[in-house]
């Protein structure tokens, strides 16, 4: 029984067979006020290559009331069955299907997802399709190579807006009948419905005019900052469009801010959707904008990677997603008068992390992973197929050059305009651009998973001078249970040269070699005769895709210095490989910490610093020694308060250094601060705060016991709103008490009632870091429950759930044998024993990490 599931296979026997020519889908959304179902009416025209052939449409409602095939009508009861309609006796030729149903709303951000504003008690709808949902809208074949035109039709209460792909109609006696689409995939097709407050503006240049419009629910329309947005929309249009030589290929481009999304955007055919926490309600950092920025350009990116030209099956995944990553940071990077040239500084600091943590995992897998259905697919938005695709991307241009990259790229475009591709279509494209043979290249870091680690092996004379200068790459094991092997790959690579300035004191660049590694060492002969330098840094500018190790002596002098780099980017390199060696356990979790408190207070890149807290908070609370873990937590909390009273007055540095300190604020001194905060009888000249900067200190007031029902209802008094809910529902659960943890585990596990982002916020409160014995019994209880809510809630509620509750906090080799218990006896499906062995690794992990810091004590 195929359930919800499809295959690869299924998917190429289905396209060989089937060509579609267009899609006409009628839904009645007036009853949307009050939730429910919805009629659903879908007319599909297709062509069939075999007279007779059977096949099939995908389709998830509780009810079809009518299937009619050429005319004739089939049984519904006969042929509507495991999210599938049987289409037996196909003709060869021209083929006419209509499907009515209902179809039903939902609250998990899949399908159509329907939202009500505690402020306006008002409905907000919108679609999410991506990867098999919008069979939960309408009858369609769900696959991204059966490409067809899509033409709306729909009723929708008075006086609200309707949006889809199409430029948006004038509606009559409240329906919206929406023109043809272009050729593209269901799955980028959108419908965001409801009485959403908008903007609009135009993009012009050279005699091109595209309409612009950002949307939000009305109670965010005070904090909507739409000038911001449509000034990096436009850099975006004009650095695409010239690096890509194809204009923008839609009519229209809207970005709709919608509310409880579950991821950070999506590439809707112009109609892109964006988590709505994006309309920033308090003050932020410029690493939020930044994100935010880069989120923005991401989806506008996918325009053409994704939307024009599509994968024709996931297992290409990261033709849409590594090229969007990668583009879009380029973008911040490179487009004329950016706020963010520094972007590759934030890329290495936190996606490429990302990248670095998820190919350690037993789930790692190549960036062109082997997709066998949709299940797979599911699981495989992951730091490989978003950024470690795009780290390879930055090395392959590197490798191939700028220009010819590009030139590959326009060539691509034009060549399979509104049709689908394979990784051989764009490799071909750069092939002849660039004169370069990329089988080899493609093979070792396209279809093979794994990292390599470099270090350098430097030899001196008596004075200093190099005698000797090589790059040693290897290939470490694949971590138990990985498909594969160690692999060793050619890398395009920068060494920096740095020293310390008499005048400035700060660590520059002296000399740069870039060169290509390649094999177990490479000789760097252009070194040898110089002076050796204070620091000598490999993978310099980032140019490609490796864990880096400084030598003994360049590491010696980091540690003292990390903070006087005179640039952000190889600040961050280092900063990252400091990471990395701690997740490692070849730097103990207190050296990590003296590490960072020594050069934190020079780094200038607020996106850096927030990294670091985050880290420097993993660190101690799953890395270090547990004898260890209170001292190492009090003296870091010492230093962020330190730093809170000490950095400039109103600056993003102390907005994020009161955050720090909110998060693991311990004596009743500091805690006394958080309430004198919240209360206005304390105050840090400068620091605003706002709602948010609240929250946060409610919530940590909360799990410590200081605050309880009644303290966190008041404070949603202050803020009845949706942002609120989730805060105040965060609050409660994380309250210290047997009672909070048993009525937020009922909330989540025993009932299914909760919306996707009350449930993610509930979770996000009952697991609390210094809550270990009031959790422990859980463990239990989640092997009891896992693989029943998985099989019984959605996807995105039962990964929540799988992930979220998983007793990653009860670092123990109990925990590992209990995982492994479930894991041979469970016999869970693929994706949930990937996301459940993931969470096992994390464990495990932190087990050797503690290991190395009690060594370090001894």
């Amino acid at each position: 029984m195929p359930g919800t599931n499809l295959t690869r296979d299924e998917a190429q026997q289905r396209a060989k067979l089937l060509s579609v020519e267009s899609y006409e889908i009628d839904l009645d959304l007036s009853g949307a006020q009050e939730g429910g179902t919805y009629r659903s009416v879908t007319t599909v025209r297709f062509d069939v290559a075999e007279n007779g052939a059977e096949s099939f449409i995908d389709l998830v409602a509780p009810t079809v009331h009518e299937v009619t095939l050429n005319g004739d009508p089939l049984d519904p009861a006969e042929v509507f069955q495991d999210s599938r309609i049987a289409l037996p006796g196909l003709l060869e030729g021209r083929n006419i299907l209509r499907v009515v149903a209902d179809a039903a709303y939902t609250n998990t951000g899949e399908g159509l997802h329907r939202f009500v504003d505690p402020v306006d008690e008002q409905a907000y709808l919108y679609t999410q399709f991506e990867v098999p949902d919008a069979r939960r809208v309408f009858a369609s074949f769900e696959q991204p190579d059966l490409k067809a035109t899509f033409q709306f039709t729909v009723k929708a209460p008075t006086g609200w807006t309707v949006i889809s792909n199409s430029p948006t109609p004038e509606p009559k006696d409240d329906v919206w009948v929406f023109e043809p689409t272009p050729r593209i995939s269901s799955y980028i097709t959108a419908l965001i419905v409801g009485p959403y407050h908008s903007v609009h503006s135009v993009y012009e240049k050279d005699g091109q005019s595209v309409p612009l419009g950002i949307y939000c629910r009305p109670s965010l329309a005070e904090h909507l900052d739409s000038d911001a947005i449509f000034e990096v929309t436009r850099q975006g249009f004009d650095w695409f469009q010239e690096k890509f030589d194809y204009a923008y290929p839609f009519k229209k481009y809207d970005q709709l801010f919608v509310p409880e999304f579950n991821a950070g955007a999506m590439e809707n055919a112009g109609a892109v959707t964006i988590r709505d926490q994006y309309v920033f309600r308090s003050k932020v950092t410029d690493a939020a904008y930044e994100m935010r920025a880069e989120t923005i350009l991401h989806e506008l990116a996918h325009m053409w990677f994704g939307d024009l030209v599509t994968m024709e099956w996931w297992n290409d995944l990261w033709l849409n997603e590594s090229f969007a990553t990668y583009t879009s940071i380029a973008c911040q990077a490179y487009a004329p008068d950016s706020r963010w040239p520094h972007s590759w500084t934030t890329f290495a600091n936190s996606m490429k992390t990302w990248a670095y943590r998820q190919d350690q995992l037993p789930s790692t897998h190549p960036i062109m992973a082997e997709i066998g259905d949709l299940d797979d697919v599911l699981v495989n938005f992951d730091g490989i197929t978003y950024a470690k695709g795009a780290s390879v991307l930055k090395q392959l241009v590197a490798y191939v050059g700028v220009d010819e990259f590009f030139g590959g790229v326009q060539a691509y475009f034009k060549r399979h305009a509104y049709g689908n591709t394979r990784l051989s279509d764009l490799l071909g494209a750069l092939e002849e651009t660039s004169g370069r043979d990329l089988g080899t290249w493609s093979q070792k870091w396209l279809q093979t998973a794994g990292i390599n680690i470099l270090r350098p092996e430097i030899e001196t004379d008596g004075n200093g001078v190099i005698t000797a200068f090589a790059i040693r790459q290897e290939a470490p094991a694949l971590p138990a249970g990985a498909k594969g092997e160690p692999t060793l790959r050619p890398h395009r690579i920068a060494v920096g040269l740095y020293e310390l300035d008499d005048d400035s004191g700060k660590l520059v660049r002296d000399e740069r070699v870039e060169l290509d590694v390649d094999g177990e060492l490479t000789a760097v002969p252009q070194l040898v005769g110089k002076r050796r330098p204070a620091v000598v840094l490999l993978n310099d500018d980032d140019l490609s895709y490796a864990k880096v190790r400084l030598d003994e002596q360049s590491l010696a002098f980091v540690t003292e210095h990390l903070g006087d780099f005179e640039s952000s980017l190889p600040r961050a390199l280092c900063w990252a490989s400091a990471w990395d060696m701690t997740r490692d356990a070849e730097l103990a979790t207190r050296d990590y910490l003296s590490l960072v408190l020594s050069g934190i207070g020079k780094e200038s890149d607020i996106g850096v610093v927030q990294s670091l807290h985050r880290q420097v908070k993993l660190a101690i609370e799953l890395y270090a020694a547990p004898t260890s873990r209170e001292a190492l937590l009090t003296r870091w909390t010492d230093a962020t308060l330190a730093h809170l009273r000490s950095a400039a007055a109103g600056s993003d540095h102390q907005l994020a250094w009161a955050r720090a300190f909110a998060a693991t604020a311990r004596t009743p001194e500091q805690l006394d601060l958080l309430e004198g905060l919240l209360d206005g009888s304390q105050v840090v000249e400068g620091l605003a705060v706002d709602t948010e900067l609240r929250w946060a200190f409610v919530q940590r007031l909360a799990s410590v016991g200081r605050y309880d029902e009644s303290e966190i209802a008041a404070e949603y008094e202050r803020d009845r709103t949706a942002a609120g809910e989730r805060h105040a529902a965060t609050a409660r659960a994380s309250r210290p008490t047997a009672e909070a943890k048993t009525e937020a585990w009922a909330q989540v596990v025993e009932s299914d009632k909760l919306p996707n982002a009350l449930q993610e916020a509930v979770i996000g409160g009952f697991v609390q870091t210094d809550q270990r014995e009031l959790l422990a019994p859980y463990t239990e209880r989640y092997f009891e429950v896992v693989k029943d809510i998985w099989e019984s809630r959605s996807h995105e509620i039962a990964q929540q759930i799988a992930v979220g509750l998983y007793p990653s906090l009860q670092v123990s080799r109990e925990t590992l044998d209990r995982t492994d218990a479930w894991l041979a006896a469970a016999e869970p499906n693929a994706a949930l024993r990937r996301l459940v062995s993931e969470s096992r690794a994390g464990v495990e992990r932190a087990l050797k990490a503690q290991a190395a810091d009690s060594l370090a004590d001894q």
